[in-house]
């Protein structure tokens, strides 16, 4: 079928922009100023409630941060952030910005007018807000409402990721069928990283996706997962992407190895895929939070056999790790563009990833806190540790894990604000966009997959 076009853009991100440090700047802008690119200012930082370990530019006093709602898409872009006077009113007078190779419509969620990489002479146009979604969102829940992926996206990721699945990695048995569709990894996907160039580039985080969920079914959780023996697992399954350099005499019996149960096969042939079109540091990029994931799911493990109860801030550490994290951190590679290392590395663009993966992690949390309830076995959850290290209900668990995640969101929105502002280099303010994106992807995806999620009765 022909090449469906990318889809809108839509963001969460607040937008800034002012001076980053030029021994960065230096080489991360020249690609971009080779190809006509200049940077484009914008509005003064937005403040987090929490600092940054180690903030690159100076910042403005804390901002209180208000009440946790489910919001609604302001009148205009960014209006509630200039009403309120926690954003200043965008710049309108730059001139546009092309990034090379790919067109970028300006992104349209709360906050984002500052941040259009094509931005006119005149007012921003109003976005068509969205229509609505399956499935009920969680009360109180802090997030932006996104459109509807492209449907012929999601029918051709869908049939690809399927035909991937059954002919080339023999993912699940026949039994399986119905689990595997209604997760709807295609429509997740596409959700998530609406910029891709192409179907292929989306087809990289849908291998990607759909073998880390392999690994967490099959050695962690529903389908024979058990916490016994699980570091020996995830350690082979690990050398899919990490592969290991051994003498001539064992290296045939290791390549064997990847070909031993469903999990390895997956990740073996996605990781093939993305190194085909993701630089070496955005590959080793991927494995490096791949690994910070696998420490998550020990940690978990080595409760589950001690019977530990963690205390909250203990439970919130393992979800740092046992979290998504691995998936925006690749939307340069699926956006047909990359990030440079140096900016990655960045301590800043760090707690940014962090709370991106942090907050998502506890949507999770709370879309699938009925189908853990009614699967074999205690499932620790940010609720149930809530309610049962603070003493408190389970609805008050509930509900103060709404918080939690709000308070998270918040400082993201916040810290990604204030990287903007210092760093205004066009493939980070693409970056930062893509990851607010799939934050809002992500909760799209929880909110409408009614075949997997329904919510307690607590309101």
């Amino acid at each position: 079928m022909p090449e469906p076009g990318p889809s809108p853009l839509q963001s969460s991100l607040p937008g800034a922009a002012a001076h980053f440090g030029a021994h960065v700047l230096g080489s991360a802008a020249a690609p971009t100023a080779a190809a006509g690119a200049p940077a484009a200012a914008g509005a003064a930082p937005v403040a987090s409630g929490a600092a940054a370990p180690a903030p690159v530019a100076p910042r403005p006093a804390p901002v209180a941060p208000a009440p946790a709602v489910t919001p609604l898409l302001p009148a205009a872009p960014g209006a509630a952030a200039v009403a309120s006077g926690a954003l200043a009113a965008p710049d309108v007078s730059a001139p546009p910005v092309h990034l090379p190779g790919f067109a970028l419509p300006g992104p349209t969620g709360l906050g984002t007018a500052a941040l259009s990489l094509t931005r006119g002479a005149g007012a921003p146009a109003l976005p068509e807000p969205p229509a609505p979604a399956a499935g009920r969102p969680v009360p109180g829940l802090y997030h932006h409402p996104v459109p509807e992926p492209d449907p012929a996206r999601v029918d051709e990721v869908s049939r690809r990721i399927k035909a991937w699945a059954l002919d080339e990695v023999q993912l699940y048995p026949d039994d399986w069928e119905g689990e595997f569709d209604g997760f709807s990894v295609g429509r997740y996907m596409v959700a998530c990283h609406p910029d891709a160039p192409t179907v292929e580039h989306l087809m990289l985080a849908t291998r990607l996706m759909v073998a880390e969920n392999a690994v967490d079914d099959c050695y962690c959780e529903d389908h024979g997962g058990s916490p016994v023996g699980l570091g020996g697992r995830l350690l082979l399954a690990h050398t899919a992407l990490d592969p290991l350099h051994t003498t001539a005499e064992y290296q045939p019996q290791w390549a064997e190895s990847l070909h031993a149960d469903a999990p390895r096969r997956a990740y073996r042939s996605a990781m093939g895929y993305f190194v085909d079109q993701a630089s070496p540091s955005q590959a080793d990029r991927y494995r490096h939070d791949m690994a910070r994931l696998h420490l998550g799911y020990l940690a978990e493990a080595a409760w589950t056999e001690t019977d530990h109860m963690p205390e909250v801030w203990e439970y919130l550490a393992m979800r740092q790790f046992n979290n998504f994290r691995p998936c925006p951190t690749i939307t340069d590679t699926v956006g047909g563009y990359e990030l440079p290392a140096d900016l990655h590395a960045q301590p800043a663009m760090q707690r940014v990833l962090a709370l991106a993966g942090n907050a998502t992690t506890i949507v999770n949390d709370l879309y699938s806190y009925m189908k853990e309830l009614d699967s074999p076995g205690r499932h620790l959850n940010l609720p149930v540790v809530i309610a049962d290290r603070e003493g408190v209900s389970d609805r008050e668990g509930y509900l103060k894990a709404v918080e939690v995640h709000n308070d998270l969101m918040r400082d993201f929105e916040a810290e990604a604000a204030a990287l903007a502002a210092s760093c205004p280099v066009p493939t980070v303010q693409r970056f930062l966009r893509g990851v607010a994106v799939w934050v809002d992807g992500n909760h799209y995806w929880h909110q409408t997959n009614t075949y997997r999620y329904s919510l307690p009765d607590f309101w």
